[in-house]
């Protein structure tokens, strides 16, 4: 062999010799003197460089190839959990005792590479200390450069175990909020066994090995990182679940500050009560720092942000409907959504599923849903002030609002209802409207463009402007028609039922809402509104002149007319009040008649050229009622006063027969009646026959009213204003088909918007027009050939 073969041979084979350390020693102290001719040689050649790559590539080669495998084996099946200790102790042992071998190999190769530098300086006396990191490395790259399920599953469980024994015997730095109480319990709460069967001390002990050992080879955070992550985790969802149903007080910072405090703590001491048991090595200052938790603090701050948010997204709709008590859990779900924007479109999805499977479907009032939505937008605006959150996840709830028949006078409803409504409350603010008009949102042209803001990702521009979604709640309720043509329509109607329906002069409070109506909608769209209330005001003072003008009569002649009753009339414009008047037809007593002929003659006088038009089944009355032992009175309709004055004729009558003379359809009357029987004044003696009740058992009050349900809207329904719509239709289409004998449906439908351009045929589309004729052939009122339609001739 050549001098430089045997040089290689000896310096390979010295470097190479296991030393196993010999009572917890590791440090080796050789003379390597005698070598110095081998480093020479090698140095001549220029192989000095050579033995550091030879070296771990020999390390790599034998921990793959022999270690590795036999370390792993111990994990390729479950472990039952009674052996999980065992196994873990056992097979690290082991791992170590073969892996510390190469720690004496390490100072060899830091020794030589020492030599062969002090032979030429070109080396840095540095790079000799990065041998024993570079074989950590090593370690970490071949051994563990994956785990096993079955690995993780184990190390999950012993640290399980190792945590649990930490808490029970240092239960002050536990995370825990139980009582020290509990520590004298018979059964030990870190293992479940009786105190006497204890395993903490060994299970704490292994896990002190292990950690030692780990902490040596530098491989501490590599083995432990992920599963004491995992174990914190649990706490952090155990510590999450116990504050999630209290919605008004804020609990993230206070979660926080557990994190940053005790977790930390918490882990601090686990691994130092676990390290000093052990004593320390030499080479503890050369391994990694023990302390895990600076290096995971924003992964686990990151985790009970999106924790806590998931919860209280799961919550989010009973926090929106106990807003604004539940604010505190908005603002923590806000910061969630701050630190973890992954949970934007989680809170997007579960929140809308959540509306649609609690609120959105027909077992729900139109009233609820308004009152939940009105809280989502206040609620929502907490969680992002930008209004796309709420954009995004209420979009299905104005969708249904507008299938809903009655979603208009709803929110009319309560825009001008005296009490604790959210919508008068923002009534009274005065702001203007802001709708979704078309190219009326150029978000960034304006005096503050300057402090314009681009939308969150998620927005979705074409549906909405930046403006509109920053609206205030009534503009936003208004928007989900697009126009507020309807809202006015609907005020109108709503005004007209409350006057005609309360029959009331005093409209100071309805004058307080039509003013801040008009700052919402313009002064011009509530100009009838406003003649409305005017003519209640008119008719108040023309009641009052003619009533001085009958008392100055009656002072003239010396004779009251005892024969008349009072009146007192409620005179609208009619060109200004909705046309849609509730008809019913009646006919009143005479001396009611009458009192009716007077009272016009009288506004004829005053007025000149103008008359009044009757409306006889609406209005009020003050019925005095004598029985044999009492006297009742009551404020009544027009038609239930008529039914109880024909009794005064006659105690018995028929429905048929008093329908006769009030002209009215029977089932209507005997609809009315019912006050009277529910009154105890009229009793049925037979089928449709109701006699007058002379001995009233009832309780007697001073005036009593019609029930709720009694009352009815003096408008007219939608349904029976269609109808009414469809009867006039009906009267055109008739007269055009007896003039031109046959038709087509487009003809028809051009004729109509011709000459009804006034009436409902102009609103009426092909398709309402269709429906109607197609009706009409089936009723045999028409008939439907090649295209035409022609009346059917008798």
């Amino acid at each position: 062999m050549s001098e430089l073969d045997l040089a290689w041979e000896e310096v390979t084979r010295v470097l190479m010799t296991p030393r196993r350390p010999t009572d917890g020693n590791m440090e080796f102290n050789e003379d390597f003197s005698y070598l110095q001719k081998s480093f020479d040689i090698l140095h001549e050649y220029d192989m000095d460089g050579i033995i550091r790559e030879w070296f771990f590539t020999t390390v790599r080669q034998q921990l793959s190839g022999k270690i590795s495998p036999a370390f792993w084996s111990n994990y390729s099946k479950p472990i039952k959990s009674r052996d999980v200790v065992q196994t873990i102790r056992e097979s690290f042992d082991k791992l170590y005792s073969e892996i510390a071998i190469y720690i004496s190999c390490v100072q060899r190769l830091a020794e030589f590479e020492r030599m062969t530098a002090s032979l030429v300086d070109r080396r840095d006396n540095s790079e000799s200390g990065s041998t024993l990191s570079h074989l950590q490395l090593v370690f970490k790259g071949t051994v563990f450069y994956s785990a096993t399920t079955h690995f993780c599953d184990a190390m999950f469980e012993f640290l399980s175990r190792a945590f649990c024994a930490f808490d029970a015997k240092h239960f002050s730095l536990g995370l825990d909020d139980s009582t020290d109480d509990m520590c004298n319990t018979l059964i030990c709460r870190g293992c479940n066994e009786e105190q006497e069967l204890c395993r903490c001390s060994e299970v704490f002990g292994a896990f002190g090995r292990l950690a030692l050992q780990l902490n040596e080879l530098g491989m501490m955070e590599r083995v432990f990182g992920e599963p004491v992550m995992l174990l914190v985790h649990r706490r952090i969802e155990q510590r999450v679940e116990k504050c999630k149903d209290n919605f008004d007080v804020q609990h993230l910072e206070a979660l926080s500050k557990w994190l940053d405090t005790r977790v930390g703590e918490w882990l601090d001491d686990l691994f130092k009560t676990a390290l000093g048991s052990k004593g320390t090595t030499p080479y503890v200052n050369d391994a990694p720092s023990i302390n895990l938790f600076p290096t995971h603090r924003d992964r686990l701050h990151h985790y009970i942000c999106t924790t806590y948010g998931k919860t209280r997204i799961q919550q989010l709709f009973n926090i929106i409907i106990e807003f604004p008590e539940s604010e505190p859990a908005l603002m923590d779900l806000a910061d969630c959504l701050r630190s973890a924007s992954d949970l934007r479109p989680v809170l997007v999805k579960e929140l809308k599923e959540a509306l649609e499977a609690r609120l959105l479907h027909p077992g729900v009032n139109t009233s609820d849903i308004l009152t939940a939505y009105i809280s989502a937008i206040r609620a929502l605006r907490v969680l992002d002030s930008s209004g796309v959150l709420l954009d995004l996840v209420c979009e299905p709830v104005r969708k249904y609002l507008r299938s809903r028949d009655d979603t208009v006078r709803c929110i009319v409803s309560n825009l001008t209802e005296d009490g604790n409504s959210e919508l008068s409350d923002e009534l009274t603010k005065g702001q203007p409207l802001v709708l979704d008009e078309a190219g009326a949102g150029d978000d960034c042209v304006g005096s503050d463009w300057e402090l314009w803001q681009p939308d969150p990702v998620d927005a979705e521009p074409v549906r909405s402007t930046t403006r509109s979604r920053s609206s205030d709640i009534i503009s936003m309720l208004v928007n989900i028609y697009g126009s507020k043509e309807l809202f006015i329509e609907e005020y109108r109607s709503l005004l007209a039922d409350r006057i005609l329906s309360q029959f009331s002069y005093d409209t100071e409070r309805e004058i307080r809402y039509l003013e801040l109506l008009k700052l919402r909608f313009g002064e011009s769209h509530l100009h009838e509104c406003e003649v409305m209330l005017k003519d209640v005001g008119d008719s108040r003072r023309i009641n009052a002149h003619i009533q001085e003008c009958v008392r100055v009569e009656e002072e003239k002649t010396g004779r009251p007319n005892d024969a008349e009753i009072p009146v007192n009339a409620m005179i609208l414009s009619a060109q200004f009040w909705p046309a849609r008047m509730r008809e019913e037809k009646v006919e009143l007593p005479s001396c009611l008649k009458d009192s009716l002929a007077s009272f016009t003659k009288a506004y004829e006088l005053l007025k000149g050229n103008r008359t009044l038009n009757w409306k006889p089944h609406l209005g009020l009355v003050n019925v005095e009622i004598e029985l044999k032992n009492k006297i009742l009175n009551y404020c009544v309709s027009p038609v239930h006063a008529t039914i109880i004055w024909h009794y005064q004729e006659r105690p018995r009558w028929t429905v048929d027969e008093l329908s006769g003379v009030m002209q009215m359809a029977p089932h209507a009357l005997q609809r009315k009646m019912a006050f009277w029987q529910s009154q105890g004044l009229l009793r049925e003696e037979a089928t449709d026959t109701f006699v007058l009740v002379e001995d009233h058992k009832g309780h007697v009050q001073e005036v009593v009213s019609v029930e709720e349900d009694e009352t009815e809207s003096v408008l007219a329904s939608p349904q029976d204003q269609k109808e009414e719509e469809l009867n006039i239709v009906w009267v055109y289409v008739v007269g055009m088909l007896t003039n031109l004998d046959s038709l087509p449906i487009d003809r028809i439908h051009s004729m109509l918007k011709m000459f009804a351009m006034q009436g409902p045929g102009s609103q009426y589309s092909l398709s309402d027009l269709k429906v109607l004729l197609d009706r009409k052939v089936k009723e045999q009122k028409l008939v439907y050939t090649n295209g035409m339609y022609r009346l059917v001739k008798h």
